[in-house]
């Protein structure tokens, strides 16, 4: 099922920027989702703020797993 979506003619040649020869709006934007998806994953996979150095993951490993 298709549906329809208003946007300005300037965000729409800014999406045709994005696009090959022959693809459609619908495959342009699908795969722009799916990079965005891939960059949310991939930033937070690399956040720093839940991570902790290897010294400390091996004591706390020693500690649970005498």
């Amino acid at each position: 099922m298709n549906t329809t979506i208003a946007i300005s003619t300037s965000i729409r040649e800014q999406i045709k920027e994005f696009g090959n020869k022959g693809e459609t709006y619908d495959e342009i934007l699908a795969r722009l989702l799916h990079s965005a998806k891939e960059r949310q994953l991939q930033e937070l996979l690399m956040d720093s703020k839940y991570c902790i150095n290897i010294d400390e993951a091996i004591e706390r490993a020693k500690k649970r797993w005498q």
